[in-house]
């Protein structure tokens, strides 16, 4: 047996060992959580540019809320869909099929893309981007936890062929 002394000596350590370990692991997972959410985007990104080229037709990944119809307004971590662009205006007809959809992202997370890549991203039968005007789209979609300290991001790089890659980066502030 044990004495009422070497229980409550076991405890004390043990909270201890938890109270210290619990930062990390509080980081840990905020980092699981990014890098899963950037590689779900990622892979709807790949999944639209190689419908594209296989259909050869222009196919659409844009920031959706319902799942059904793009978005104007707000940030991709609403969620998003991907679609068959067959009028190529860059938003979704209710004809037009949906190839696959992303869900929102949890309470606290940001979705953010720059200017050409703010609201969707269209890519062509040859996989590379363009706007619906035709111009030359490439871009940066920034995913982050909402702070205002510094905090660590990933950042989805698309190029001006069309392909995408990731990285990892500090930002001073994520909002």
């Amino acid at each position: 047996g044990f004495t009422l002394v070497e229980v409550l000596v076991v405890i004390a350590i043990l909270g201890a060992v938890a109270a210290a370990a619990a930062p990390y692991l509080r980081s840990v997972g905020s980092t699981s959580t990014l890098a899963a959410f950037t590689d779900g985007f990622f892979t709807h990104l790949h999944l639209a540019r190689s419908e594209a080229i296989k259909r050869r037709g222009p196919v659409v990944l844009c920031k959706s809320a319902d799942g059904e119809a793009c978005a104007a307004t707000g940030g991709w971590e609403q969620g998003w869909i991907v679609f068959v662009d067959t009028d190529g205006d860059g938003m979704r007809a209710e004809a037009e099929p949906v190839l696959g959809r992303g869900v929102a992202l949890q309470p606290g997370f940001r979705l953010r893309g720059n200017l050409n890549v703010s609201r969707y991203v269209l890519f062509m039968p040859s996989g590379a981007t363009k706007t619906s005007s035709g111009a030359f789209q490439a871009g940066t979609l920034t995913v982050c936890r909402a702070s205002l300290e510094a905090t660590e991001a990933r950042q989805i790089v698309i190029n001006a062929v069309g392909r995408p890659r990731q990285q990892k980066l500090t930002l001073e502030h994520c909002d």
